[in-house]
């Protein structure tokens, strides 16, 4: 299922690149933007946000990328499920399956979506960067989306 403009995969990048590890996942969409993969859009945030929605709907597949604190290493790869209630969702901010979840609501579509967590380590200090295990665990990451995504 392509949309308009012939692409079919969404990677969504979001987290707080001024919090250390939190920023793994603009850092992974940064990253993904460069292979400048045939049908693939990147986009990155802060965190997702009930408009992402229209921009969900539009495509075959979605990767939702963002650190995470205790999955193994170097990273997770699960399949997400719509969800239309339940925790994870404000008038700012909602998570990945509940966004899911709205996009079929609204839309009647449901891409196959997936939820690719970058194991991090330093979150509780302000400051650009990633920790060096950080950057090992993203580079496997893009590693492993370039395969998914060629």
């Amino acid at each position: 299922m392509l949309n308009r403009e012939g692409q079919n995969a969404l990677v969504i990048g979001y987290g707080n690149p001024g919090r250390l590890d939190d920023g793994l996942g603009p850092a992974f969409a940064e990253r993904v933007q460069t292979l400048e993969l045939p049908g693939v859009t990147v986009e990155s945030d802060y965190q997702l946000n009930v408009e992402d929605a229209a921009e969900v709907a539009r495509y075959a597949l979605v990767l939702f990328a963002d650190a995470s604190k205790n999955c193994v290493e170097p990273f997770e790869i699960t399949p997400l499920k719509a969800c239309q209630s339940g925790p994870g969702f404000s008038s700012h901010s909602i998570s990945a399956e509940n966004l899911l979840g709205l996009t079929e609501a609204l839309f009647k579509v449901t891409p196959r979506a997936y939820m690719l967590a970058v194991r991090g380590y330093v979150f509780d200090d302000f400051g650009e960067g990633l920790s060096p295990q950080a950057l090992a665990n993203l580079d496997a990451a893009v590693d492993y989306a370039f395969r998914l995504l060629s």
